[in-house]
């Protein structure tokens, strides 16, 4: 007879956890599925504005429609410097298409030696100064090279911290990202 008390008991504390469960569930209609910015994938990259060596403006929203590969790198920085000519190749072969943007972290660099650097390897895809480091705080950067590759909805699709890449690596991430383009 002691049994069926004790069932009855536990069953009850089910029920109750189930209709807890149910009561305290998120509304789909509250939560943000990655539409809020953060430098995580799945989530909305951050914008910035940033001055190139070219005294132009880039803006990260402005970018929208197009696949974006976001690097921070420094002169410095031995796999930044192995990885930059794949940078290159890949923006060269997707031009139009894509947009490569090398952001230095000029706050832990020196702009002259960031120059020698280009005019050393022939870079030609848009090198943004990060001078304050407002941009690397913002994409909460702990190593470099650092890269965000970004879908043309402005989402992070993934975050590689460390490097060298190559031209393959990055010739499959980006064609998987321009097969998702309408």
């Amino acid at each position: 007879m002691q049994l069926i008390p004790r069932r009855l008991l536990l069953i009850s504390i089910l029920l109750l956890g189930l209709v807890w469960i149910w009561l305290s569930r998120a509304d789909p209609d509250d939560v943000t599925a990655g539409t809020i910015p953060a430098p995580q994938a799945g989530f909305l990259a951050p914008d910035f504005s940033l001055q190139t060596t070219t005294d132009e403006t880039v803006r990260l929203a402005d970018l929208r429609g197009k696949v974006v590969i976001l690097n921070f790198w420094a002169s410095w920085c031995p796999p930044c410097r192995a990885e930059m000519p794949a940078f290159q190749a890949v923006n060269d072969e997707y031009a139009g298409r894509i947009e490569v943007l090398a952001v230095n972290t000029t706050n832990q660099d020196t702009l002259s030696d960031a120059l020698a650097f280009r005019d050393e390897i022939g870079l030609s895809l848009p090198i943004l100064l990060d001078v304050d480091g407002s941009v690397q705080r913002l994409y909460e950067i702990a190593s470099l090279p650092t890269t965000f590759l970004i879908a043309a909805d402005g989402r992070i699709s993934e975050v590689v911290v460390g490097g060298p890449m190559s031209v393959a690596g990055l010739r499959a991430r980006v064609e998987t990202l321009l097969e998702d383009l309408p």
